[in-house]
C-alpha cells in the first residue's frame, strides 16, 4: 500500500542498444525540461519527428537548455574520439580514413563538434529511426 508512482519519479527505460544510447537519454532528458519543447514534444505526431519539423523547435528553448546540450555534444564528440583512437592504435595502419570513421558515427554532425543544432537533433532523430527499421 502507498507504493504507486510518485510525481517527478524517472522510469527506467529499457537499453535501446545503439551504441550512443546514453547520448540520446541524455539529449531527451535536457530537452524534456524545457517547458516549450516538452509540450511540442508530446503532441507532436511521429511523422513531425522523422520529419525534422521538431528539431526546428530546438530555435526556442532556453539558453541554459542550449549550453547543456552544447556540452553533451562536446562530451560525445570526445567519446567517439577516443573509440577512433582506440580504433586506430589497435589496428596500427597510418592509412585510415579519419573521414569515413567519422561517418560512422551518424548520430550528430562532427563537422561542427562545439555546439549543438537542429541538424544534431535532426541527425539524431533520423539514426534512432534507422536503427529501429
Amino acid at each position: 500500500k502507498g507504493e504507486g508512482h510518485v510525481e517527478g519519479e524517472k522510469v527506467e527505460n529499457p537499453d535501446t542498444g545503439l551504441y550512443y544510447d546514453e547520448y540520446l537519454r541524455q539529449v531527451i532528458d535536457v530537452l524534456e525540461t524545457d517547458k516549450h519543447f516538452r509540450e511540442k514534444l508530446q503532441t507532436a505526431d511521429i511523422e513531425e519527428i522523422k520529419s525534422g519539423k521538431l528539431s526546428r523547435e530546438l530555435d526556442l528553448v532556453s539558453h541554459h537548455v542550449r549550453t547543456r546540450l552544447d556540452e553533451l555534444k562536446r562530451q560525445e564528440v570526445a567519446r567517439l574520439r577516443m573509440l577512433i583512437k582506440a580504433k586506430m592504435d589497435s589496428v596500427q595502419d597510418t592509412g585510415i580514413d579519419h573521414q569515413a570513421l567519422l561517418k560512422q558515427f551518424e548520430h550528430l554532425n562532427h563537422q561542427n563538434p562545439d555546439t549543438f543544432e537542429p541538424k544534431d537533433l535532426d541527425m539524431l532523430i533520423k539514426a534512432v529511426s534507422a536503427g529501429y527499421e
